[in-house]
């Protein structure tokens, strides 16, 4: 960590929500003691860094109703980070994960320890939160004092603990094992970076002075190295408290970006009102979070574009990704326990998809192009679609042909009032608008990492096989025999009349084949390199999609675009 020149006599510490800073807490020494007691007076300028997590990496809890059916003694809807919550999900029927996954009857679970929305009056809001934990030790300049996550010091009314204080900021709102390291990386790296004319080690190491080629930087948006005086002048007198903001990702991204742009006003106000200067902050965020961010800055969503200094945006699936069609149709992949979890058949994930306009915002837009849903025979491609640009008519709302997105028997196994597949269309609608809304905005201030990965491939391009020594002719109003939602068809041709009995043949879904991290396609994420709007682009090789802020060149390239971001900060006085 930092080491720091401290002044001859003892530092006091400081409650920086107590009366602006300006009181301290002293103490009685003997006669004999000369030593000064020194009260050190916090910066007063914050720049709050937001992260904003991807789908599924939000807490839900569910309403009374809800957690009565299912007989739970919480009201747990989605908790990663707990197993035993979690783990029996995977055994889980369509019905009952159209149930557990309704957008009407769930809502982000927030930290709250005054009412303890829990759903079981044995459980506090801590209990729930209980894996949220920050171990880190700040150095340096951090010792000083200010908004950071340490333990409040004996004597202070109403003193909190540190996991309490990072549960405060929302920490506990989002899938912590998938997202602690980024947000205590951020939190410790502008907050302990430097001290008077020493650096944190890792920033020394591994950002200070490093060419970004290093993190893969793109050669179409060439950066420099960040060099120490810079780095000096970006954290000089401010504090940067990293703050999560979830969000209930089966519901529509746009009004996920107006609920968020409205908690970030009042988290300035707040700050404000504690005596900081608070003006900007910075959005970071993870896959479908990007397109929430979008939302957040969109002048006719959340309007917060002046309050936000930039934006980095990590393995965002910019113009949506094919993985989403595949996932619908035929579950996710593998055996295991994972995928069991979030759906390993097509009727599981259906029953949730089609019926979360959050989900379905992550299909490919129109902006996706043409092409990219495939039938091959023989090695040579017989059928693609979309021919003319408009996913949505051409395969979402399509009924009954054996690529349609849609299992008609697949989207309302519970039988819910507000399901139906004229429901799926309405909110595939708003998707296409949503896409529209949004295809051209980006934060002038933005950066972004992703994977471009051949070893680790996404789909693309969703690729149907067929038998080779079958004779077709006409290949759209092919007739599904047997369907296992895993990827494989049994297929026929139409009956004519008078005519022979149809011939059955296989259909397979070939693998993921394009370059990517597993789940967004490079294609898709290039989206942002072909935009022309961004300061630096890392296409970037070596993790997976969840995982990718748990890469060490993800955090290098992430930590080095926030001192670019925040280095530009122009204050008001």
């Amino acid at each position: 960590m930092a080491k720091s020149h401290n002044p001859a006599g003892y530092k006091l510490p400081v409650n920086p929500e107590a009366k602006k800073g300006t009181v301290a807490q002293g103490f009685v020494t003997p006669k004999q003691d000369r030593n000064p007691q020194i009260q050190t007076i916090p910066p007063k300028r914050v720049i709050p860094i937001i992260f904003i997590p991807g789908i599924m990496g939000s807490n839900l809890r569910m309403n009374a109703l809800r957690q009565n059916q299912f007989g739970q003694e919480n009201n747990i809807a989605w908790r990663p980070d707990h197993l035993l919550a979690t783990y029996p999900l995977h055994d889980d029927t369509s019905s009952e994960r159209q149930l557990r996954f309704d957008p009407y009857s769930t809502e982000l679970d927030t930290y709250d320890p005054k009412t303890n929305i829990t759903g079981n009056s044995a459980e506090t809001s801590d209990d729930r939160n209980s894996d949220v934990a920050f171990s880190r030790q700040y150095g340096g300049w951090g010792k000083a004092g200010g908004p950071l996550l340490k333990d409040d010091l004996p004597g202070v009314k109403d003193a909190k603990r540190k996991e309490q204080k990072a549960r405060e900021r929302g920490w506990g709102e989002v899938y912590f094992d998938s997202y602690k390291t980024i947000l205590s990386e951020c939190e410790i790296r502008l907050n302990a970076g430097l001290s008077e004319r020493y650096m944190d080690s890792y920033l020394a190491n591994s950002v200070a002075a490093v060419s970004p080629e290093k993190w893969q930087v793109h050669p179409s948006t060439p950066l420099k190295s960040v060099e120490v005086n810079e780095m000096r002048s970006a954290i000089k007198g401010c504090w940067f408290p990293v703050h999560a903001m979830g969000y209930n990702w089966l519901r529509e991204n746009f009004e996920s970006g107006v609920v968020i742009a409205k908690r970030i006003r009042a988290l300035i106000s707040r700050y404000q009102e504690q005596g900081y200067q608070c003006e900007k902050v910075v959005l970071l965020t993870h896959s479908m979070g990007g397109l929430v961010a979008r939302a957040v800055i969109h002048p006719e969503m959340g309007a917060l574009n002046d309050k936000v200094l930039g934006v980095i945006h990590g393995v965002m699936p910019a113009v949506g990704a094919a993985t989403a069609y595949k996932r619908i149709r035929c579950g996710f992949e593998g055996d295991n326990t994972a995928a069991k979890i979030l759906g390993a058949r097509g009727s599981h994930v259906t029953s949730v998809l089609a019926n979360s306009q959050g989900g379905l915002e992550l299909l490919p837009s129109e902006d996706y192009g043409n092409g990219w849903l495939q039938l091959r025979q023989g090695g040579k491609t017989v059928k693609s679609l979309p021919e003319n640009g408009d996913p949505y008519d051409e395969i979402y709302k399509t009924q009954g042909k054996w690529f349609s997105l849609l299992r008609k028997e697949w989207i309302n196994p519970a039988g819910l009032p507000n399901s139906s597949f004229l429901n799926t269309c309405v909110l595939l609608e708003r998707a296409r608008q949503f896409h529209r809304d949004i295809a051209r905005t980006y934060h002038d201030q933005s950066y972004a990492h992703y994977g471009a990965d051949n070893s680790g491939p996404a789909w693309h391009k969703v690729v149907w096989q067929i038998d080779a020594d079958v004779n077709i002719d006409d290949f759209d109003n092919l007739l599904v025999a047997r369907d296992d939602e895993r990827g494989n068809l049994l297929l026929k041709k139409p009956i004519l009349q008078g005519g022979s009995p149809a011939i059955a043949f296989n259909a397979c879904l070939l693998g993921a084949m394009d370059a990517g991290d597993q789940t967004v396609p490079v294609f898709s994420a290039d989206a942002q390199l072909r935009s022309g709007k961004f300061k630096g682009i890392f296409r970037q090789t070596g993790y997976e999609h969840q995982a990718s802020y748990k890469d060490e060149k993800v955090l290098a390239s992430t930590i080095y675009s926030l001192f670019k971001i925040v280095g530009s900060m122009k204050w008001s006085n």
